[in-house]
């Protein structure tokens, strides 16, 4: 492996310099390189003697680019029958925020500097900075598949994460998501009585089973009759056992753990039981048709959007509740229509909020409108896959306590009187 330097006249008699490096690689292949300045042949050389000694030297020519590479990540993504949201949401990320800035750019001309570069870019054209945690990820994703592949040498996503620091060389500490707040992102007991009292025909029965058994979106969409055990002089209870996608697509729940049982109250199971009256049903004629009767389908018997029961069912309940907040403009000031009057929307736009006020009514003392139960129970009944997920969102919520006293009294013990 040796560095030489070529020196050549142009049409106009200027003469121009290069610097060449000369190298056999791991298949014992001659490489020719070229650099317009020494120290970036030197630098190569360095990495590259590396590379080879391990076996992953991959030669730019022979390098594919980040959209081929791309490409043939979502082909593998689908072979091994990921979830087709999430294949989705990765096929956005390469269409719309990597391939318009990194299609064109070879594997192996791919390093640390240019990920980062590619960071500040995505930041400066206004990506939220969940979006480009979200990418990059993506990015470093496609990355390792390729290396898997033979195809890249090394991952420059993971080495830009390995390598950030702060002063004197610490790690930065990650930055943690703030707590869910009650009022805020958590709806209050008398929010959820407002809302359900306002609801009217099949989103009463639906936004009633969502605040007390915190079925995900999905699994309210995917939920059938027959996982729904009605007894309203006994004990009612749902069993989850399926879900369904973004594209109407049924399929298993989110994970193991999500498989569950989930009491049903009284008064939910007496909705339930008005509404299969009147629920919609799929119109076909097999004889176990009944079995796949959803509890909250479209009108043809469907499997329902979740667009549709939040834009014609939470929503306008919401604001029929008077659960809104102000319609705020560019300005944090509050608009107002042609007339004048303030324009507001809903205070909790999405189902999960219901999901959020189910974990903290299991987790409210008694005294409180609450059920109280242990940490383990709630993980039970949220389909969680380990207790540490609950904890990690909901542990604030849990009751504790006053510990001043069992302080003072722990130190008076170890130092004696003062």
């Amino acid at each position: 492996m040796s560095i030489r330097k070529r020196a050549w006249k142009t049409s106009d008699g200027t003469v121009r310099t290069a610097w060449v490096l000369d190298y056999f690689d791991q298949h014992r292949k001659r490489r020719l390189r070229t650099f317009d300045r020494k120290q970036d042949a030197e630098r190569f050389q360095a990495n590259t003697r590396v590379e080879i000694g391990k076996g992953i030297h991959i030669a730019e020519r022979e390098s594919i680019t980040i959209k081929q590479a791309g490409d043939l990540w979502l082909a593998e993504c689908r072979a091994e029958n990921l979830e087709p949201t999430t294949v989705e949401q990765y096929s956005q990320h390469l269409r719309l925020h990597i391939e318009p800035f990194m299609g064109a750019t070879k594997l192996s001309q791919i390093g640390v500097p240019r990920v980062s570069a590619f960071r500040t870019t995505l930041r400066e054209q206004g990506r939220s900075a969940a979006m480009v945690k979200g990418v990059l990820g993506s990015l470093g994703s496609l990355i390792s598949a390729a290396q898997e592949r033979g195809q890249a040498a090394h991952n420059p996503v993971r080495e830009l994460r390995r390598t950030r620091r702060g002063k004197h060389g610490k790690a930065v500490e990650k930055r943690h998501k703030p707590k869910l707040r009650v009022g805020v992102d958590i709806p209050l007991p008398e929010e959820m009585r407002a809302l359900v009292a306002k609801a009217k025909g099949r989103w009463k029965p639906l936004l009633m089973t969502a605040v007390v058994t915190g079925l995900r979106a999905s699994e309210l969409r995917g939920l059938r009759w027959e996982d729904v055990h009605l007894d309203l002089e006994g004990e009612s209870e749902i069993h989850v056992n399926q879900r369904a996608d973004k594209f109407r697509r049924i399929g298993s729940p989110k994970s193991a753990s999500s498989y569950r049982t989930i009491p049903l109250a009284k008064n939910a199971a007496k909705a339930l039981a008005e509404w299969k009256l009147i629920c919609p049903r799929k119109r076909e004629h097999s004889k176990d048709v009944g079995k796949l009767w959803l509890v909250f389908p479209n009108g043809a018997g469907n499997v329902e959007l979740l667009g549709n029961i939040i834009k014609r069912g939470l929503i306008p309940t919401m604001i029929a509740a008077g659960l809104t907040v102000p319609l705020l403009n560019e300005h944090k000031r509050q608009r107002r229509d042609k007339a004048g009057k303030p324009i507001v929307k809903a205070k909790y736009t999405g189902m999960h909020a219901l999901r959020h006020f189910f974990a903290s009514w299991c987790i409210n003392r008694i005294k409180d409108d609450g059920c109280e139960l242990p940490p383990k129970v709630v993980q039970e009944l949220l389909g969680h896959s380990t207790i540490a997920m609950t904890m990690d969102v909901y542990g604030h919520l849990f009751p504790r306590n006053d510990d001043r006293a069992e302080l003072e009294a722990a130190a008076q013990s170890l130092f004696g009187a003062s």
